[in-house]
C-alpha cells in the first residue's frame, strides 16, 4: 500500500513539474512571438493608417504624412529604438476598409489611425487604453443657421445627410436619422464638401474633423458640436500579444505624464485648426 501511495505521489510530482515547465515555456514562447521582438529584430516600426482623417493623419502640401497620430508614432519609435528612433518608423497608408485585414496579415505592426474601439472590432483586434475621446458632431451649411439645431431637425424626409462609408459617422446617421436620405462617401472630404457646396444638409463625423472643416470652409459651413455619441479612440494590434499591449499602455502613461501628449495635441487640435481658419 505504501509503495502504491509513493508511486502515486511520484507521478503527481512529475506531472506537476512537467506542467510548470510547460507553462514556463509557453510564457517564453509568447514573449518571443510578440510584435515587439519582431519590431526590434527588424529595426523598424510599421504603422498602418489612412491619411485623410484630419488632424490625426493627413497629407501636407508636399505629400508628406502628418498629424497627431503621426507625431505619436515618431515618439513611439524613439521609445523603442532610442535617440533617432523616429527615423525607424515607416508609415503605411492603407484604405480604411482594408486596414484591419492588413494588420492581421502582418502588413504592419499597429493601427494608429483614429480608430474607435468598437466591441465589434475588438473581436478581431486588441486595443490599448484609449488615447482620445470623441463624439459624432454635425456640420451644416450656414444658410441653415437657426433652422437646424440638432440631429432631430435632420431626421426628416427630404433632408440629405452625408458621412464616410464604414465608420461610426455612418452608423450614427443610420441610427439617429433614419428618415433622411443618406449619402456615404469613401473619404471625409467628399462628405464635408457636399455641405460646403450646398448639396447636402449635414455632414456627420468625428468632432475634431468637423472642427477642421468648419474652420476650413468657414464662409459656408458651421459646426454643431454637442456630441451625439461617446467614442474612445485607441491604437489596435493583433490579438494575443500581452507584451506589446503592456508596452503601449505604459508608453501612453509616459507621454501623458511628461507633457508630450499635451504638446502634440495643442499643435494639431489648436494651432492647425487656427491655421486652417486663417487661410480662408
Amino acid at each position: 500500500m505504501k509503495k502504491i501511495v509513493l508511486l502515486l505521489m511520484t507521478l503527481v510530482f512529475a506531472v506537476t513539474l512537467s506542467f510548470g515547465t510547460a507553462l514556463a515555456f509557453t510564457a517564453e514562447d509568447i514573449a518571443k512571438a510578440s510584435a515587439l521582438e519582431e519590431i526590434q529584430k527588424r529595426g523598424q516600426l510599421l504603422v498602418g493608417l489612412e491619411a485623410g482623417y484630419q488632424p490625426f493623419e493627413m497629407q501636407d502640401e508636399k505629400g508628406n504624412l502628418v498629424g497627431f497620430d503621426v507625431d505619436m508614432a515618431y515618439e513611439m519609435g524613439k521609445a523603442i529604438f532610442g535617440k533617432g528612433g523616429e527615423k525607424k518608423v515607416k508609415l503605411v497608408n492603407t484604405a480604411w476598409e482594408g486596414i484591419i485585414p492588413s494588420l492581421m496579415t502582418h502588413k504592419f505592426d499597429i493601427i494608429m489611425s483614429g480608430m474607435t474601439a468598437l466591441q465589434s472590432r475588438n473581436l478581431k483586434v486588441n486595443f490599448c487604453d484609449p488615447y482620445y475621446y470623441i463624439g459624432q458632431c454635425i456640420l451644416i451649411n450656414k444658410k441653415d443657421k437657426g433652422k437646424i439645431k440638432s440631429y432631430r431637425d435632420l431626421n426628416k424626409k427630404g433632408k440629405i445627410i452625408t458621412s464616410k462609408l464604414g465608420v461610426t459617422g455612418q452608423f450614427t446617421v443610420e441610427e439617429l436619422m433614419p428618415k433622411a436620405t443618406h449619402r456615404f462617401f469613401k473619404s471625409e472630404t467628399d462628405g464635408g464638401m457636399q455641405v460646403a457646396n450646398g448639396l447636402a444638409d449635414a455632414f456627420v463625423y468625428d468632432e475634431p474633423q468637423v472642427r477642421v472643416f468648419a474652420a476650413k470652409y468657414k464662409k459656408t459651413t458651421m459646426g454643431l458640436f454637442k456630441p451625439l455619441t461617446y467614442e474612445p479612440l485607441a491604437w489596435a494590434i493583433r490579438k494575443g500579444d500581452p507584451d506589446f499591449l503592456n508596452f503601449l499602455n505604459n508608453f501612453l502613461r509616459q507621454v501623458h505624464g511628461d507633457g508630450r501628449w499635451d504638446k502634440i495635441k495643442h499643435k494639431w487640435f489648436v494651432e492647425y485648426v487656427n491655421e486652417m481658419a486663417k487661410k480662408q
